[in-house]
């Protein structure tokens, strides 16, 4: 609980009206293999050197779970005995921690080529018993039918750097040289034409807020370029259906100066919306050009989710406009409609219950597409590698 508490202490980015599955195709789109909860991008390598460890020494599937977590909490130790404190995943927690780094980056690991078990965890615990019994074999009998489609190579990339020989002593979250030229390869040849490898590629760092704003994107191919135009105009213009829940929210708890504070809010996003009005309503116009875009046209989006986004957007460019959204009962009347169909009688606008649980601020922070974790993998990967070509021109002078 202390690192989920610890997660949502900046600005609330939870999914109230039901937009998650645009912002996952986006995020998994631009920046594929992270996720919002990942902190720093040596875990790539300190999960599967651990579970590579208890692979060598045989651990049985019965006991590889619980083996596995016991050293996941000891790298808690030993990165706080090498000074390590932010983005250690479990610092609070420590041995009571309950969502563990390898569950947080199994995914990722998949997706950047590093696990090449092609399973959930549970089912790779499960499979480690029969995976001893092939490799000793030489890998060549088939395993039975829930297992057929998992790999006959080894679990983990044959190209990972080695571990260092004190990692359950004293670990480190920075990448060694070696360390950021695998990652940075791997995402290269995994995912060639992502936004996360255009900007690795590019081998500079910048501190942006969005990536939109990143100076690369200018350089981009023409299709990823509008990708991220889509992306960066639905962000902007979504993030007045939460000020206004928020709002809506503040209102019927009667907290006056939440209500200024959301009103003020939208103002100020209405305000921002006006320079862009032009290019925004061309792109409303032709919004099939949104829905077909490189990341949606192939993502699952419920047609209850495109039919409130479509609807958001001629309020927005047709009527009411931006400006007089905020007070149109049939623009609120949405809104309602909108969460009672994701929630039922959990619906804060319904539930006299719910409202009082209400803190004051729910999935207000605009739409970043997992920025922030990518733009942190991209510095450590990127801090690395320039330090190890300074180490190299300085030992050849």
């Amino acid at each position: 609980m202390l690192d989920v508490v610890h997660l949502f202490r900046e600005r609330d980015t939870r999914d109230e009206l039901g937009i998650g599955t645009i912002r996952d195709a986006f995020s998994d789109y631009f920046f594929p293999g992270t996720s919002t909860i990942q902190t720093k991008a040596r875990y790539m390598l300190f999960i599967p050197w651990m579970y590579m460890d208890l692979e060598r020494r045989e651990v049985p599937s019965a006991t590889i779970a619980g083996k596995a977590r016991a050293k996941e909490i000891r790298l808690i130790s030993a990165l706080l005995e090498g000074g390590q404190k932010e983005g250690v995943i479990g610092v609070e927690a420590k041995k009571s921690l309950k969502r563990l780094p390898s569950s947080i980056y199994w995914t990722g690991l998949s997706s950047w080529g590093i696990r090449m078990f092609n399973g959930s965890q549970d089912q790779y615990h499960r499979y480690l018993d029969k995976y001893y019994i092939r490799s000793k074999a030489g890998f060549g009998k088939e395993l039975d039918e829930e297992f057929s489609d998992s790999t006959k190579a080894p679990n983990w990339h044959p190209g990972l750097p080695k571990p260092p020989h004190d990692l359950m002593n004293k670990a480190s979250l920075n990448l060694t040289a070696e360390e950021a030229v695998y990652l940075r390869d791997q995402v290269l040849n995994r995912h060639p034409d992502s936004l996360l490898a255009a900007f690795i590629r590019k081998g500079k760092k910048y501190k942006v807020r969005f990536p939109w704003e990143h100076p690369v994107v200018g350089s981009l191919s023409t299709d990823l370029q509008n990708d991220v135009a889509h992306a960066k105009n639905f962000s902007g213009v979504i993030h007045g259906t939460s000020l206004l829940y928020n709002l809506m929210l503040s209102e019927a708890i009667k907290k006056e100066e939440w209500v200024e504070d959301y009103n003020r809010r939208l103002r100020e996003w209405a305000e921002a919306l006006h320079p862009r009005l032009r290019t925004l309503g061309d792109w409303h116009r032709n919004v099939m050009d949104f829905w077909n875009s490189g990341a949606l046209k192939n993502a699952r989006i419920p047609l209850q989710t495109k039919r409130f986004v479509n609807r958001w957007l001629d309020f927005v460019f047709v009527f009411p406009g931006p400006d007089k959204l905020p007070e149109d009962d049939s623009v609120r009347s949405v809104i309602v409609s909108r969460e009672v169909f994701l929630k039922r009688n959990r619906a804060r606008l319904k539930s006299r219950r719910a409202l009082e649980l209400w803190q004051g601020e729910s999935g207000t922070a605009q739409l970043s597409y997992r920025w922030a974790t990518a733009n942190t993998f991209i510095a450590d990967i990127f801090e690395r590698m320039k330090e190890g070509r300074r180490l190299a021109r300085s030992k050849h002078t």
